[in-house]
């Protein structure tokens, strides 16, 4: 994928507001509740929080992209892994125009794998400290998420262990204002990603990395003696 994937993925996180109030929104409010209420104790509890789900994100990253290198030899399966990494950008671009509904399949796909983990998250509740923050953080990064595993097709087709994590680190420090912020900082932060000029210019800026995607792989097709 072009290196301007890192921005790519980093725009999708931020801008993906209402996706991600949606799915973590309850989870950090949940945190609030059980959590100091305010001071440093608060401000760490949420840090660690958010730590460990990027580092998810960009262990499942690591992961991809380690699988994606596996058969970085076999050219057929990368260029299908690259067309389909530019068809989830512009999945992606879609869904911050306002098609949600396209990234529905994708997260369905995830249940199963959640309905294992879930039950361990018990262990680390009501959070009291950083001590129960930060693996409950871990373990809700892999809280099924249309936004992430699309995200995770771009490191897949990256042909890297490493550039995969990296790639799935942007995205998770890109969804970092919405789940850590508060107060009136948040709200005036989720009006401007919800508004609608800012979708349609993030999303036409997705959608165009995606499409330069396809163009890359359709001029390497015809390129290929």
């Amino acid at each position: 994928m072009p290196d301007n994937s890192f921005l790519a993925l980093f725009i999708v996180g931020l801008l993906g507001a209402g996706h991600c109030a949606g799915m973590c929104g309850g989870i950090v409010g949940a945190l609030s509740l059980q959590s100091p209420k305010a001071g440093t104790a608060a401000i760490l509890v949420h840090l660690a929080y958010n730590l460990g789900r990027i580092l998810s994100y960009a262990c499942a990253g690591v992961l991809a992209g380690a699988l994606g290198q596996a058969v970085g030899d076999l050219m057929s399966l990368q260029y299908a892994l690259y067309l389909f990494a530019s068809l989830m950008l512009i999945a992606l671009g879609l869904y911050l125009l306002g098609a949600p509904q396209l990234l529905a399949p994708v997260e369905r796909a995830g249940q199963g794998l959640w309905r294992r983990i879930q039950p361990l998250t018990g262990r680390f509740l009501p959070v009291r400290g950083v001590a129960q923050a930060l693996p409950l953080g871990l373990l809700w990064g892999w809280l099924p998420c249309g936004l992430v595993y699309s995200a995770l097709t771009t490191a897949l087709a990256s042909g890297s262990a490493a550039r995969g994590g990296l790639l799935m680190l942007a995205f998770g420090l890109g969804t970092l204002p919405n789940l850590l912020l508060a107060g009136l900082l948040l709200s005036r932060f989720r009006r401007f990603a919800q508004a609608r000029m800012t979708r349609i210019a993030s999303g036409l800026l997705v959608l165009g990395y995606g499409l330069y995607g396809l163009f890359n792989f359709g001029h390497g097709i015809i390129s290929t003696p």
